[in-house]
């Protein structure tokens, strides 16, 4: 009986080519929509699930409130004392406590061959900690202080087919090491995934004196600290065991100076990372879990699409298949039994749309890697992934099938046999809802399509208070540099390449110091005093080409500013000060009660994100802060950069052979602050396109059943006089009147959930009305270009041979 059911419904496929290919083309689609969204979801659940101690891993971040404005806030950059004491006084809670720098570029060398590479320096346990898969070496390689461990490709790379093990390497060139181990490169769904070689952190702390200088010291937040839980300690427990750890552990003076800020330690556990990445008041407040569900729903909304099409197609040709309905009830047939005969049908449809959806996304999925950033593959060798492939081809064709195949089994025999079957007026209401349905969704994506570039665009014109335009990066991370800055920079001028440089502590596109305690006249003694401290050489404004609002620049002709600060827009409407310029900044936590005084204002200057608001910032003439930190070098406009880039590297590499010149252009570096939503604008665009799609084949595969359906009633009308125009319009008005609906149930829907996407960023654009107007008629030439193809055809037919029957 099946399998005469399957052979029945082949043969009907088979009958109605065109009906066929909208139906498994529209479900071949949307299938492969909801697959490669299944895939991104699986990988974004599974991030950092590579590291077996997945569950007891956490990150310690630092909670503190704002007395002055009430507003509570969260980081990871934490004191060097932290992570002793934790070692030392909560064995009890931790299986390991690791101390570590942030992930950062370095140069890696062996023999003379240098290489650019990111590593991080680490307590190390992080072997054992991260469950790192040792291809050489063992769980013990990173516990001489001079070791370091390489990932596979990195080590291919540096030594090619010789065993690394023990060979010489230098880092920074000045950080002798031993290459002890070997580890797999770990996947890109890690938050270790960019690292290519971990190095014991007692070498950073004994190679680096500041690092030394801050080892008991609870005024530097520069550090990070991980930890992993006892099997028995969870981390609830251990959050209650770090109530009060200001308090308990800090010297009284510092616990009774820092209780107006209610400072706590907190564990923010791995498997929170990735997905609940944004703090709100020192609480995690959502992140990409948000992205997760929002495409969940999508393609779960463009399968329904595919699905709809089938439905409508179905039910729409009911009335060509209620003669075999009727003969099939009277020779016997029961319902159940034509149930299973439509329901067969839209299995065979679905399993066919499937096997279509799997090539598709083959051939679409390294692509779609790109698109994404991701690694993702189809495992096929999974029984999990044929489980739910089966569970999935079930699910949709029953969510396909289902409606068409009741609604088609309860046709009364005596009726269709006796010619006096009609369907009735609102039989096609169902069909129309569903097209409605279709178009909202399609609607809404592209309105969050534009809203998502709108918000991008609006960042990225955002002015940033400096000229990004020929701007480089070189980190002077080798020794060799030290007291040769002034030799580079007159060299580099010499080239005719180079119209400036200058050094700061810190890249023009991020902030790496933040300093509190100053005091200025008229300050409430309560009032909190972070800022971020950037602390530069005399020509970096006239570099960057900042604005000056007030006072004046850095100057070589005033010997006083070694005690000067600029100070930022912000800081200045901070500071209270009606004239600011002249005023003194003195910071009784540096120990001397150092003192500056004020010599101007700048504009903002956008350093950290392009979304945020900038930061309130003061600027320092302090070299021996910069003298190993960030050259930034200004190209000359007259000048291409491939014609600059050799000449400036051949003077670097005369002055300083020992270092490797790698340099980064500012304006990029910039860029990739929009990476992750932009990429989130694609991801929505080609959902969108692929929306518009599935709509517009049902659409096309109504409108040429409707042309079908009405033959002879538009022969009759040609005869009669009508033109061309007029039965196009009479043909169209119904499917634009749908969409007109569509667009007006799509508005609100949209402006809704865009408002409130956006209101995560406090920098953001606002929802202009023009969107929903461009969306809008966008979605009706799409709809009349579709349907318009089937309706001019059926107006320019003969009108004889669509009546010579009659």
């Amino acid at each position: 009986m099946i399998l005469n059911f399957f052979k029945i419904a082949f043969r009907n496929l088979a009958k109605n080519k065109v009906y066929s290919f909208i139906n498994i083309g529209g479900l071949a689609v949307g299938m492969s929509v909801a697959i490669l969204i299944g895939l991104w979801i699986y990988d974004e659940l599974s991030y950092d699930k590579y590291h077996k101690n997945y569950d007891t891993i956490a990150q310690i971040r630092s909670i503190g409130t704002d007395p002055n404005t009430g507003v509570t806030r969260s980081g990871t950059a934490l004191q060097f004392p932290i992570g002793t004491t934790l070692k030392n006084n909560y064995k009890h809670y931790f299986k390991h406590v690791l101390l570590a720098f942030w992930v950062g570029d370095y140069t890696l060398s062996s023999s003379n061959d240098k290489y650019p590479k990111r590593g991080e320096f680490i307590d190390g346990d992080v072997i054992d900690m991260l469950s790192l898969k040792m291809l050489k070496g063992s769980g013990a390689s990173l516990q001489d202080p001079h070791s370091i461990i390489l990932s596979a490709s990195t080590a291919k790379a540096i030594f090619g087919s010789e065993d690394p093990i023990n060979k010489n390497m230098k880092i920074d060139n000045r950080m002798d090491v031993v290459v002890r181990g070997v580890f797999e490169d770990l996947p890109k769904n890690t938050r270790f995934s960019e690292v290519q070689f971990f190095s014991p952190w007692s070498l950073w702390v004994s190679s680096n004196d500041w690092v030394k200088a801050n080892e008991n010291e609870w005024n530097n937040w520069s550090f990070n600290v991980y930890v992993q839980t006892l099997p028995n300690v969870s981390v609830e427990q251990a959050n209650t065991a770090l109530k009060g750890f200001y308090d308990k552990n800090t010297p009284k003076h510092i616990a009774d100076e820092r209780r107006k800020y209610s400072p706590g330690i907190f564990l923010y556990p791995m498997e929170q990372w990735h997905l609940y990445s944004e703090f709100k008041d020192g609480k995690v407040a959502g992140g990409r879990i948000t992205f997760v569900w929002l495409f969940g729903i999508v393609g779960i909304f463009v399968l329904l699409l595919a699905c709809i099409n089938f439905m409508n197609l179905s039910t729409a040709r009911s009335e060509k298949r209620a003669k075999e309905v009727g003969i099939r009830k009277a020779i016997g047939s029961i319902r159940a039994q034509l149930i299973q005969q439509f329901l067969s049908e839209s299995f065979l449809v679905v399993l066919l749309a499937f096997a279509l959806a799997i090539s598709f996304v083959i051939l679409t999925l390294p692509w779609f890697n790109d698109l994404a950033d991701k690694d993702m593959s189809i495992p096929f060798t999974n029984p999990v992934f044929w489980a739910i492939s089966i569970a999935f081809i079930l699910f949709t064709a029953s969510l396909a099938g289902m409606y068409p195949a009741f609604y088609l089994s309860s046709f009364q025999p005596v009726k269709v046999l006796k010619g006096t079957f009609k369907l009735g007026r609102f039989s096609s209401l169902p069909r129309k809802v569903l097209v409605v349905v279709q178009f909202t969704v399609s609607v809404v994506l592209i309105v969050g399509t534009i809203v998502v570039y709108q918000q991008i665009n609006h960042a990225r014109n955002r002015p940033v208070g400096y000229d990004r335009e020929g701007l480089i990066k070189v980190a002077l991370n080798d020794p060799n540099y030290k007291g040769k800055q002034d030799v580079i920079k007159n060299q580099l001028i010499g080239t005719g390449m180079v119209e400036n440089l200058a050094l700061s502590s810190s890249p023009m596109t991020e902030i790496w110091s933040n300093a509190g305690g100053y005091n200025w006249k008229g300050k409430d003694p309560e009032l909190a005093s972070d800022f971020a401290v950037i602390n530069v050489t005399h020509d970096f404004g006239k570099l960057v080409d900042w604005k000056i609002k007030e006072g004046r620049d850095f100057s070589r002709a005033y010997a006083t500013d070694s005690n000067a600060i600029i100070i930022n827009e912000t800081a200045a409407k901070y500071l209270g000060l009606k004239n600011p310029v002249g005023e003194f900044i003195t910071n009784p936590d540096e120990g001397t009660n150092e003192t500056w005084q004020i010599i101007g204002v700048v504009k903002d200057l956008v350093m950290q994100s392009p979304y945020d608001p900038v930061k309130r910032s003061f600027y320092f003439l302090d070299p021996k802060y910069v003298d190993v930190s960030q050259m930034i070098i200004k190209i000359k406009p007259s000048v291409s950069t491939s014609e600059a880039l050799p000449k400036i590297e051949a003077v670097f590499k005369e002055i300083v052979p020992s270092a490797l010149f790698d340099y980064k252009f500012v304006d990029q570096e910039y860029g990739n602050k929009f990476s992750q939503e932009e990429r989130i604008g694609k991801l929505a665009s080609f959902f969108a396109l692929l929306a518009i799609l599935i709509s517009c084949l049902g659409l096309f595969g109504l409108a040429s059943f409707v042309a079908e359906q009405r033959t002879k009633e538009i022969g009759i009308r040609k005869v009669l006089g009508a033109s061309v125009t007029s039965l196009w319009q009479m043909l169209s008005k119904d499917f634009v009147v749908l969409v007109v609906i569509s667009c007006l149930v799509a508005a609100p829907i949209a402006y809704y959930f865009m408002n409130q996407w956006l209101t995560k960023y406090d920098y953001h654009t606002e929802i202009s009305w023009w969107i929903f107007v461009i969306t809008g008629l966008g979605a009706l030439g799409i709809t009349l270009l579709t349907v318009s193809y089937q309706a001019v055809k059926a107006a320019l037919m003969n009108p004889i041979k669509s009546l010579k029957t009659e």
